[in-house]
């Protein structure tokens, strides 16, 4: 075999291992009856539980804080983060959790959240002001 060939087919056998790499590693959304059954770290999205308390008091643990969520099947589940509090966690539209389940408890080590945009599309506000427009007048 020539060493073109040889350095050849190593190249290929290099591009193939990365697609499979790249495609095995790809992460999906999961929701929390998933992540029971699988005990590895998935990604999990929902809605915060806006009717229960969230749990977060500084003074005793400030890496310590736990709040209920929803996943997109509505399965509701308790999570608790190793961290501080997110700012503005009560007002985000969409959360997505880093973590895994461990007994009935969703154990997250990243929480992304997707906070409502101030421009909405719906909705616009109309500032105006209290002066009245100047004219000019043409001579």
């Amino acid at each position: 075999m020539k060493k073109s060939s040889i350095i050849l087919i190593v190249i290929i056998a290099i591009a193939i291992a990365m697609i499979l790499v790249i495609y095995t590693d790809s992460s999906t959304y999961s929701t929390f009856t998933e992540a029971k059954e699988k005990n590895t770290e998935l990604y999990v999205v929902g809605v915060l539980n806006k009717e229960k308390d969230l749990h977060y008091d500084p003074v005793k643990d400030a890496n310590h804080f736990s709040f209920y969520m929803f996943d997109n099947d509505s399965t509701e589940c308790q999570v608790v983060f190793k961290g501080s509090k997110p700012q503005d966690i009560e007002r985000s539209e969409q959360i997505v959790l880093t973590g895994k389940m461990e007994g009935k408890v969703f154990h997250a080590s990243k929480i992304l959240m997707k906070c409502p945009s101030k421009y909405n599309q719906d909705q616009m506000e109309v500032i105006e002001s209290s002066a009245a427009p100047a004219t000019a007048s043409v001579n």
